[in-house]
């Protein structure tokens, strides 16, 4: 079987390291983990997963100071690509946050925050469900409803509901916690601090980008 390479942006921002050791620690024997800040190396991958977590403005001067911006709408349009936490957000059009910053739009979209609500503190931090909205590769051995861990204020709004794959509930709305897109997932919460479910969001990844390849 051909080996096969998944690329960890590097950009600075983010728990990229527990990313990677839980991608390596379910990754079949022929897929390689790889850390990298390298436009070349993310262009080279048969799949990429994108982390971050941080302020949208800090992400966005970090991916552009490292000019990866063109780099990753391109991996995010042409091969299997996840998206986490910031690694979801920067993805859309534009995010509030920061009096308004313009992100990578690789998601029609916009990404606004949690309004101030009783018994609610903000930011959402900890575990909360995931309903899952249609079936979908990433969802294969996740239970409805499963819990995954939070840490955010703001969420997505993409303007193609269609692409909303997953919500959770929280501060008296629903907001979209998963959306996809061809070959790309990406998930407002974190997999990798979230157990069984996180682990096996990462296998079924490593899954779907080797069937994809």
């Amino acid at each position: 079987m051909n080996s096969k390479l998944v690329v960890v942006v590097d950009y600075g921002m983010g728990n990229l390291r527990s990313v990677a050791k839980a991608a390596e620690h379910v990754a079949p024997s022929h897929c390689h983990i790889k850390l990298s800040d390298s436009a070349t190396d993310i262009e080279a991958a048969d799949a990429v997963i994108f982390p971050g977590q941080g302020a949208a403005k800090a992400c966005m001067s970090a991916i552009n100071d490292n000019q990866l911006g063109e780099t990753l709408r391109q991996a995010a349009s042409t091969k299997p690509f996840l998206g986490i936490c910031m690694g979801l957000q920067v993805l859309m059009t534009h995010s509030s946050e920061n009096g308004g910053i313009d992100c990578l739009d690789c998601i029609e979209g916009d990404v606004s925050k949690f309004q101030p609500a009783a018994e609610f503190k903000i930011p959402h931090m900890g575990w909360n469900q995931i309903h899952q909205y249609a079936d979908h590769p990433m969802w294969h051995k996740i239970e409805q409803d499963a819990r995954f861990y939070f840490v955010h204020s703001y969420f997505v709004v993409p303007k193609n509901d269609r692409l909303v794959l997953g919500t959770t509930e929280y501060a008296n709305q629903t907001f979209a916690s998963c959306i996809a897109q061809n070959q790309l997932f990406a998930i407002q919460a974190h997999p990798e601090k979230s157990s069984q479910a996180g682990l096996q969001l990462f296998k079924n990844f490593m899954n779907w980008q080797t069937k994809s390849a």
